[in-house]
């Protein structure tokens, strides 16, 4: 049965606007008067009940902390325990300037930026249907960090989100928490190539040295030198990673980074997208269309509209099916460019954790089979996690579940890693889990910006397996497209949609 992690980490907004419309975190703040008995109950302090959200009206009471309430109130929303009914849309604004679909990595990187640059310019709401993210990508990947890339872009992405990741006391730090602590273990990629691969190894290491990342490259005896545990007779060369690789947890990532935009002020909305209203508008760009709602239906059933201005597409592997829902992807007589879909699908991968005393220990790095096998450490115990991606599209299991095939395993998984590592003969799997990728497959890359049929409506997804470890860059991109309109820092043109319509893959090797 498939090992899933399901503790639930629910946020609501109630809070985030209470701590929003306070002038400063450490300021202190009235508590909001006694209202009539059928008013309902939102927030509950230990000295007062507030019976109103605080956007709505404030009359003499007694004083209180909000620094104080903020962390309360905040904790009870990560650890699951908050009264606050975060399906209810009495809770939620009507209107947002910005509205990202999808709460993973990428959605709540791009978030982040957009308030980075002006907290307090615009409001930005965060939909996600999924707040346990049971099904997520981003909590069910194994938390890898890699520079070891074919495309100029994607290295300059990963080593951006290290060095993000590195600094994120800085980045994500709240007044009053803990700093977070993502367990971030610095331990590079060791990407294995027999002779048949040797020259794709010795092309790429030369373009991530162009980038800047520190790479090595390994002959036989010298990966036979540093990694005696290993057997590489038909190996002829390794690519290890020196620098800005390793792996984290990808649950604590976005707990930090959902209590940073708590404390700007974001808006969090339960629910599943389930369509947009559309409006042909006079812009300065001439006629175009605009997406001017996004319907969302709660968990209670009922339909909220949210009036937007823009919409971000992050909603991973299902944003295709957001895209249809705006009619990306459908015959229509209005334009061309509707009638090409969003390449974008889920696709299951299983990741199985088992036990080997025997096993490497701390030199062992995030090992990469020629085959596409890898296994890394997790912890010093002697507990690993491994992996493979199906050889071909005939070999995709199914997607209506995230059970786990335990049969793959044993047939395409453990044969590889006990030729590889002999000490992986006498290994005893534990525990196994099934995710998502969302997988482009049209050529395995990001597809990032503004459709081009629409005015309002951009995209981040399509990252295939590798969107958690460029989410910080990939967030940051998209902020400067939405709010300057060109890419600022790494030029990420090339991911754009225009290539899917022009039929031109800009493919990534180094897809694991």
């Amino acid at each position: 049965m498939a090992a899933t992690r399901s503790f639930c980490r629910p946020f609501a907004s109630a809070i985030l606007r209470f701590h929003l419309n306070t002038t400063t975190i450490g300021a202190q703040t009235r508590c909001f008067a006694d209202e009539p008995k059928d008013k309902k109950d939102l927030i509950k302090s230990k000295d007062k009940e507030i019976t109103e959200p605080p956007h709505i009206h404030a009359a003499p009471g007694e004083y209180q902390d909000i620094k104080k309430i903020f962390k309360e109130q905040c904790e009870g929303l990560i650890t699951g325990k908050s009264e606050l009914r975060t399906s209810d849309a009495y809770h939620y604004l009507k209107e947002s300037d910005i509205v990202i679909v999808g709460g993973g990595a990428l959605g709540l990187a791009t978030a982040y930026w957009l308030k980075v640059r002006n907290p307090l310019a615009f409001h930005v709401t965060v939909v996600e249907q999924d707040p346990c993210y049971k099904q997520a990508a981003t909590t069910l990947s194994v938390g890898g960090i890699r520079q070891q890339f074919s495309l100029p872009e994607n290295i300059m992405l990963s080593m951006f989100t290290a060095q993000f990741l590195r600094e994120i006391k800085d980045h994500l730090s709240v007044m009053d928490f803990d700093p977070p602590d993502i367990q971030f273990n610095p331990q590079g990629y060791l990407f294995l190539a027999t002779e048949a691969g040797k020259e794709i190894l010795h092309e790429n290491n030369k373009i991530q040295k162009n980038c800047g990342a520190k790479v090595q490259l390994m002959n036989q005896a010298a990966l036979k030198e540093k990694f005696p545990w290993m057997k590489s007779d038909d190996i002829c060369y390794g690519s290890y990673g020196l620098e800005n690789e390793g792996w984290f947890d990808p649950w604590l990532y976005v707990a930090a980074l959902k209590t940073k935009l708590a404390s700007f002020g974001v808006q969090f909305v339960q629910g599943e997208v389930v369509g947009f209203r559309k409006q042909k508008k006079l812009t300065r760009h001439a006629h175009r269309t605009i997406i001017e709602m996004v319907n969302v239906r709660l968990p209670d059933q009922s339909i909220f509209p949210i009036k937007i201005a823009k919409v971000v597409n992050c909603a991973g592997p299902w944003s295709g099916k957001v895209a249809e829902m705006a009619g990306i992807g459908c015959r229509s007589e209005d334009s061309s460019s509707l009638i090409v879909p969003v390449p974008v699908e889920p696709r299951k991968r299983y990741v199985y954790m088992f036990h080997c005393p025997d096993g490497p220990g701390f030199d062992m790095p995030f090992l990469v089979d020629p085959s596409g096998v890898y296994v890394r450490r997790e912890g010093l115990g002697g507990h690993y996690l491994c992996g493979r991606s199906p050889v071909d599209d005939r070999s995709e299991p199914s997607t209506q579940d995230l059970e786990v095939d335990h049969d793959y395993f044993d047939e395409h998984v453990w044969p590889v890693l006990a030729q590889r590592v002999p000490a992986f003969e006498r290994l005893k799997v534990k525990s196994a889990w099934g995710g998502y990728y969302d997988y482009n497959y049209f050529d395995q890359n990001l597809i990032i910006g503004n459709h081009p049929y629409f005015d309002n409506f951009y995209m981040a997804t399509g990252c295939s397996g590798h969107g958690i470890q460029q989410s910080a860059g990939i967030g940051r991109a998209m902020a400067e497209l939405i709010m300057d309109e060109e890419f600022k820092t790494i030029d990420l043109s090339r991911f754009s949609f225009d290539r899917i319509l022009e039929d031109k893959p800009y493919p990534e090797r180094n897809i694991i």
